[in-house]
Parts: C-alpha cells; structure tokens; sequence
C-alpha cells in the first residue's frame, strides 16, 4: 500500500514462475548489471513479478542449497522504480523460500535496501559451505560483495 497525501493507493505483485531461460530475465537483469552467467541452470527458480494491471514491474529468483536458500537477483523494471514494488518482490519472493533455514544473499550495491527488510551483513566465514559453493559466490560475484543473511524464524 502507498500513501500519498491525500490517497492511499493499494499496490501489490504476484509471482509468476519462469524459466531461467527467459530472454526478458536475461536482457532485465543484464540492463541492471546483475549477473546471468548461471541463470540457465538446473535448481535455480526465477519468477516474474506481476502488478495489478498484468505487466511486468520485475524479476526475481532463488537457489536451494541443502536447507538454506540464496536470493537471486532482485530487479524493479525502470518504468516501474520508485514505487515500493523492489520490497513487494523481495516479500514475496520470500513466501516462496522453504521455511527450513535460513536466506542469504550477495549485494555490491544494495546493502541498505537489504537492511531495512531485516538481512544482516555477515562474515563469509558464517555462511554454510553450500551456499558459498553455489556459482554466484564461489566466482560471479566479487569478493568485495557484501553478503548478508535473513534468519527465518522456527515455525
């Protein structure tokens, strides 16, 4: 929901699952600068972000690795920045993580995004040897990339 001054104006996305394969995913994530390297790949599951008129605002995406799950790249389409639409996909791309463990993510650029959805920055040194296995932090993203962690809560 957003409110303006005089209005508050109901906003939401809904997921649809998508191949990696997807050339809309690829040129959207590429145009941000975010990695596609690996996207094409068995056990990742990438989903369109929907709004309320049927377009497109947005792709996501994620990776199991053993109870633990990555988050993908996260990415609000230009024509559809500024409106919140980043922190409804995050959310909701995180409904479709399994409760089990916990969600970590790689970032150069959107620690504090991050930050105020309730991820930690954390050391490598404290992220579970699958995940740091996986393609995007063994050798796609830099060293330097700040890794952050959502601890879910037990059900």
């Amino acid at each position: 929901m957003l409110r303006t001054s005089r209005y508050t104006i109901m906003t939401f996305v809904r997921l649809e699952t998508i191949s990696g394969e997807l050339s809309d995913l690829r040129q959207a994530l590429s145009r941000s600068g975010l990695p596609t390297e690996d996207i094409a790949e068995p056990g990742r599951t990438f989903f369109r972000a929907v709004g309320p008129d049927d377009t497109t605002v947005g792709y996501s995406g994620i990776e199991q690795c053993g109870r633990d799950t990555l988050l993908r790249s996260v990415v609000v389409l230009p024509d559809h920045r500024g409106k919140s639409l980043g922190k409804m996909i995050v959310v909701e791309t995180l409904r479709a993580v399994p409760v089990a463990g916990n969600v970590y993510l790689a970032t150069t650029t959107a620690a504090p995004f991050f930050a105020k959805l309730g991820f930690q920055v954390v050391d490598r040194a404290e992220v579970p040897p699958a995940i740091l296995s996986t393609r995007q932090l063994s050798g796609i993203c830099p060293a330097s990339a700040t890794i952050m962690k959502l601890t879910k809560p037990p059900t």
